[in-house]
Order: structure tokens, then C-alpha cells, then sequence
């Protein structure tokens, strides 16, 4: 990068350059960064982020750091303050949700932990400060309630279905809907009512992401979401053995021809930690799904491996306390982060223009 002079006007002109990471327009011009002052060699302005890009809010602030070191070298100091930039969602299609990302977790098959990947984005990405709601689609065998170990009910206010609220985020399932054991025997227009009132009719209030778990396999849910409202993306979760990754690109095959996103894949069960040695074994094998998303042209979000305490707190309702576990933590957290990377890449590189509100 070339050495530009050291002046106000230079480096407002490197700044205007600067890509807010939700939208991909001129953070500048939307005035997300301000307050830029230049003073005996050190620059200080105020980055303000969305509440949806807050899983990557540290590494937008290091980028911005690092592009600014490098234009301008002789900078003594860069102090940057973060505040957070109200931006409410627009309505999506005729359902009318206000989310800004709706994104589908599934796979090609039960059994690889899609529910549980579900439940810890919404988590995850919750945990870094970005309003997220979870819809649990998967109406004949609805896991959602159970990992959180909520089992109330709904509540409907002014034709308006309450939602559970499980620690502050909004939660969706027929799970609340249905006493436990009873099985849901419908056919395809059923199915395709429920999905649509658990979408319309939901109080789910303004959201940076609404995660979805998908049924497995390769049904019409998708089908049914794609002419619903945009979705922004899917996610494929599989396991590393050869049987599991050709029931995935199953389901890619699906996502691609009803034309929603492939947003990557997450290789769930990768590797046994045991606990008392803290050794790791590869029981099923591993790299298997980066191999297979590199070949098919996905981004490969990263790997999770075998935790027993996973399962013991999924099976206590204690989903969320999987962060506590640093075996758990740092690869949940780094799928929410390449998540939320890679959809604001997406949103840099593109060029048609977005009327967004901005508010003061």
C-alpha cells in the first residue's frame, strides 16, 4: 500500500474507503465513524457498529487499525472508541419479519448434531451482543425445547404468538405447542402452514439473525422457506465419515437448486477430547467436511469436537452453559465469527446499492 501525507484531508479519504461490515457501504458516509480528529501525530474517531456485526466487532476494529497503520506509518498513536449504531431491520418479503439475516441450520441426515449446532449459534452469536431469535422448523421432531430446557407455552396477545423467551432470546417451536410424546402426523400444506405461522404471526421484535433448524434430510421445508421470505443463507452440518459428507452434499444440492445459499459447512463430532488425559482421538475421522467444502465451492465455518459435557448439557436442558467449557468455547465461537466474516465479505463485495435508515 502506498505511504500517503499525514493530513486531515488524506485521512478522510483512506477512511471513506472503509466498509461498514453489515451493509458493505461507506461506514464513513453512513457516519460510523466520526468525531475524526488528527493531533501531533495521533488519530482519534469513534467506530460505530451494528448490533449485527458485533461477533466480529474486534477483528472490523483491529482491520480498520491495521489499514490505517499502513497508510499512514508515521502515525504515533490510533485510538479508537466503539459505540454501538442503532440501525433497526426493514420487513422482509410479505411475512413481513423484521430480521436482517434469516439463516437455515440443516443436514443431509439425523444424528450429527444439527439441533445442538442450531441452538449454539443462536448462543454464540447472541453472547457477542447481536439480537438473535431461534425458529425450530422441524416439526415432526422438535428438539429446540428440550436443549433448553424450556417447556412452556405460548401465549397469544392481540392475534400475536409470545414466543419463549430463554434467556432474552426468542424462541419458536412446535415443541411448546405439542405434549411430550405425542407425535405430529401431517401432511406437506400442514407443514407449510405451521413454518408460515411461526414466521408471520410470531412477536419475534427486530433482529440482527433468526437461526433456523432445519428438519434433516431433504424435505420440503426448504422449499416452503425459500418462497416465504428471502433467506439469507444455509448451513450444512455434518460429521467427518464418508456416509455422513454424501448425505450433505445432499443437502447443498438442495439448498443450491431451491436457491438459498449455501453460507458453509460445520464438521460437528471432529475428534473425541477425552476428558480425564485431555487427548484427542478421531473416532469418526476428521478434515473430512473442509475437504468436501473446498471441493464444492463452500466456505468451511470449522470443526467441534466430541465433548462429553456437550451432551450432558444438552440432555439437562443446559444448551447455553456449553460456553463454559473452553473445549467448547473457542470452536462455537470461531463458527460464529467465520459466520457473520464471511456474510459481511459477501456484503463488501457487493455493488448494488442498499437504502438503509440511519439513525442519530
Amino acid at each position: 500500500m502506498t505511504v500517503g501525507p499525514l493530513d486531515a484531508s488524506a485521512v478522510r479519504a483512506a477512511l471513506a474507503a472503509f466498509p461498514d461490515p453489515e451493509t458493505g457501504r461507506n461506514a464513513l458516509g453512513q457516519q460510523q465513524i466520526r468525531d475524526v480528529k488528527l493531533s501531533d501525530g495521533t488519530l482519534s474517531l469513534t467506530l460505530a457498529l451494528t448490533t449485527w456485526a458485533a461477533p466480529i466487532a474486534d477483528e472490523v476494529q483491529q482491520a480498520l487499525e491495521d489499514e490505517l497503520r499502513a497508510k499512514f506509518p508515521q502515525l504515533r498513536e490510533i485510538k479508537i472508541r466503539r459505540e454501538v449504531m442503532e440501525r433497526p431491520p426493514m420487513p422482509l418479503g410479505d411475512i413481513g419479519l423484521t430480521a436482517k439475516s434469516v439463516i437455515a441450520v440443516g443436514s443431509g441426515k439425523g444424528g450429527v448434531g444439527k439441533s445442538t449446532m442450531a441452538a449454539s449459534l443462536a448462543v454464540g452469536l447472541q453472547r457477542s451482543g447481536a439480537k438473535v431469535g431461534l425458529m425450530d422448523a422441524d416439526v415432526y421432531g422438535p428438539s429446540i425445547p428440550h436443549l433448553f430446557g424450556a417447556m412452556d407455552s405460548p401465549t397469544v396477545i392481540h392475534n400475536r404468538i409470545q414466543p419463549i423467551r430463554v434467556n432474552g432470546m426468542p424462541v419458536m417451536s412446535m415443541g411448546f405447542l405439542v405434549p411430550p410424546g405425542e407425535a405430529v402426523v401431517w401432511r406437506g400444506p400442514m407443514l407449510h402452514g405451521a413454518i408460515t405461522q411461526f414466521l408471520r404471526d410470531t412477536e419475534w421484535g427486530e433482529l440482527d439473525y433468526l437461526i433456523i433448524d432445519m428438519p434433516p434430510g431433504t424435505g420440503d421445508v426448504a422449499l416452503t422457506l425459500s418462497q416465504l421470505l428471502p433467506l439469507t443463507g444455509a448451513v450444512v452440518v455434518c460429521t467427518p465419515q464418508d456416509v455422513a459428507l454424501l448425505d450433505a452434499v445432499k443437502a447443498i444440492a438442495m439448498f443450491r437448486k431451491v436457491n438459498i445459499r449455501v453460507l458453509g459447512m460445520v464438521e460437528n463430532m471432529s475428534g473425541f477430547i477425552c476428558p480425564d488425559c485431555n487427548r484427542r482421538y478421531d473416532i469418526f475421522g476428521s478434515g473430512g467436511a473442509r475437504q468436501r467444502a473446498e471441493s464444492l465451492d463452500v466456505p468451511f465455518l470449522g470443526d467441534v469436537p466430541i465433548v462429553m459435557k456437550y451432551r450432558e448439557l444438552g440432555d439437562a436442558g443446559r444448551v447455553a452453559d456449553s460456553f463454559s467449557d473452553p473445549n467448547l468455547a473457542a470452536p462455537l465461537d470461531a463458527v460464529c465469527r467465520r459466520l457473520v466474516g464471511n456474510l459481511a465479505k459477501s456484503a463488501a463485495e457487493c455493488t448494488s446499492p442498499v437504502s438503509l435508515p440511519i439513525l442519530d
